[in-house]
């Protein structure tokens, strides 16, 4: 029975110390808080997060940031520099607040442990009692700087929120770098006034303006590069400017407005999250532009894409090259494409807020990404595939779906074929290879054209084998290959003849099919005349017995 007591009492106890323990909320313990400055007010709420951004947009709405300046851990200063930079350092760091971060009030969390209720099992802070929380990342001097809100307890005193030691150092760099201009400060008092969805009227007028000047700049750019191009005479110096041309312009642009943002005005961080990564997605859409016209040019030096003159039977050697330099421009173009990308999304301050932090580490935007994507980059490994296994080559004759055709271009997600009409035919690569196809110039470009006429059972075949090497030999010598291959076969009958086949070597497939095609009338014409002689030759049936 004693056993049984001590038992109790030690888990007992052990349940009050774990109450206790989990009693205490974790904080930054300091000795004091902001000295220099004097009692805060009765009425300043520093419990919360939320409490604390509201109380210094309520203090910028009645412009007093003398009790705005409690919500800073100035204790890096002097008690004497506290009094007299805190208030000033307040104001500072809600202009910067005001014009470069976007607060998403959903998850500024309105419990004194920053713990978030909401949040997934899946979330890395799901549980958590935080002691510090990000509210916003900003690049200074090549590097980025955190602006954060601490949970402090000076000795004695209750634990309260207020922006961090390290924020309030970050404060006087951040606001000359993104504070008001010169000419912002010119601007009359009533253009800064609130307009809508949080801009001032002087961003409503300005942006506009900006725009129109970035418009002006490319137009002129595109006139100068006009001008350039029109007095080139050497095809190498018209092609360098076609190729600089689209990106010039495209990197004038956005350079314009990266200057006028940046150092003629600073907007606020609804207008700034937008523009940040549209200045980076212009700057490296115009590398990207460049170095892709670069490659064009450079390949069109190397080899001819040209498909009329890579499908000549003694350019084999150059169809195989220029696929392959196809494809390698494919896989650098998807290489840079990835690098740009994480850049811009590196300057992206959209992945900076705690919705979208949430979002990424779920990785549902992963997810999301992917499904959309999957038939794209399926057809991108594809025409990756098609290029490596040589099966079908840039200028190739191909008979693909009993169309007779030439690969002309071989895309990402397309194979772009000229039938012998002429006519496009726009082939998905992922269906283009599972589906079976002749390739006329893989190997070897000699090539048997097989003519088959149905004749009658008595006709004479030895005639028309006579016939059909009579007329041989008024075809173009050139296009004919081995004559040893020139035969005359009886392959099949029915009850209406005999099918007889002419075998016809070709030695250029690109007029194989041609050259058929004229055997074939003239071997008919020849029948026709032997008829006339009055000897048979074509089975005589009624439309519906042929049916």
């Amino acid at each position: 029975m004693r056993t049984v007591r001590l038992l109790l009492r030690a888990a007992l106890t052990w349940l009050l110390l774990a109450t206790a323990a989990a009693a205490i909320e974790p904080t930054f313990e300091i000795d004091a808080l902001n000295q220099g400055l004097g009692p805060a007010s009765d009425t300043l709420d520093r419990s919360t997060p939320q409490a604390v951004m509201e109380e210094l947009l309520d203090a910028a709405a009645d412009g007093d940031f003398t009790e705005a300046a409690h919500l800073l851990n100035l204790n890096r200063l002097t008690p004497q520099d506290q009094a007299a930079q805190g208030p000033a350092l307040a104001e500072q760091l809600y202009a910067v607040i005001d014009r470069k971060v976007v607060i998403d009030w959903q998850f500024l969390l309105e419990r004194p442990d920053a713990l978030d209720a909401t949040a997934s099992s899946d979330s890395a802070t799901a549980g958590q009692i935080r002691r510090s929380l990000l509210l916003w990342i900003l690049e200074l001097d090549d590097r980025s700087v955190a602006i954060r809100l601490d949970r402090v307890q000076p000795a004695g005193g209750d634990p309260v929120w207020v922006f961090s030691d390290q924020s309030v150092d970050n404060i006087a760099a951040l606001y000359a770098l993104y504070g008001p201009t010169r000419l912002e400060q010119a601007i009359p008092k009533v253009l800064t006034g609130d307009a809508f969805w949080g801009l001032m009227w002087w961003e409503v007028i300005g942006l506009p303006l900006v725009i129109a000047l970035a418009a002006i700049a490319g137009g002129l750019m595109h006139r100068a590069l006009s001008f350039m191009a029109a007095r080139k005479t050497g095809a190498v110096g018209r092609d360098i400017l076609r190729s600089i041309r689209t990106p010039a312009i495209l990197a004038v642009v956005t350079f314009v407005v990266a200057i006028c943002t940046r150092n003629a005005f600073v907007f606020s961080g609804q207008v700034s999250t937008i523009l940040g990564p549209l200045i980076a997605l212009g700057f490296v859409s115009a590398i990207l532009m460049f170095v892709f016209n670069v490659i064009d040019v450079i390949l069109d030096r190397i080899v001819s894409l040209d498909h009329d003159a890579l499908s000549d039977v003694d350019h084999a050697a150059e169809r195989s090259l220029a696929t392959r330099l196809a494809a390698g421009r494919r896989a650098l173009i998807i290489l840079i494409v990835l690098i740009g990308g994480g850049v811009v999304l590196s300057q992206a301050d959209i992945f900076n807020t705690l919705g979208f932090s949430i979002l990424a580490s779920a990785g549902a935007l992963t997810l999301i990404l992917g499904f959309a994507a999957r038939e794209v980059l399926g057809n991108i490994m594809a025409s990756m595939q098609i290029a490596l296994n040589q099966s079908a080559r840039i200028g190739d004759r191909i008979l693909f779906q009993g169309h007779l055709c030439d690969v002309e271009r071989i895309h990402f997600t397309y194979v772009q074929l000229r039938v012998w009409t002429g006519v496009r035919l726009i082939v998905p690569v992922s269906e283009f290879i599972s589906d079976p196809f002749e390739n006329w110039t893989l190997k070897e470009p000699e090539m048997t054209r097989l003519i088959t006429l149905k004749l009658r059972h008595d006709a004479d075949v030895g005639a028309m084998r006579e016939a059909f090497f009579e007329i041989v030999e008024t075809l173009e010598a050139g296009e004919l290959g081995d004559r040893d291959g020139l035969k005359v076969h009886v392959t099949d009958q029915d009850v209406f003849g005999q099918e007889v086949t002419f075998c016809l070597p070709c030695a250029n497939p690109n007029t194989a099919w041609a050259m058929a095609c004229e055997l074939r009338e003239k071997l008919i014409a020849r029948g026709r005349k032997l008829e006339e002689e009055g000897r048979a030759v074509f089975p005589e049936a009624t439309p519906a017995e042929a049916a």
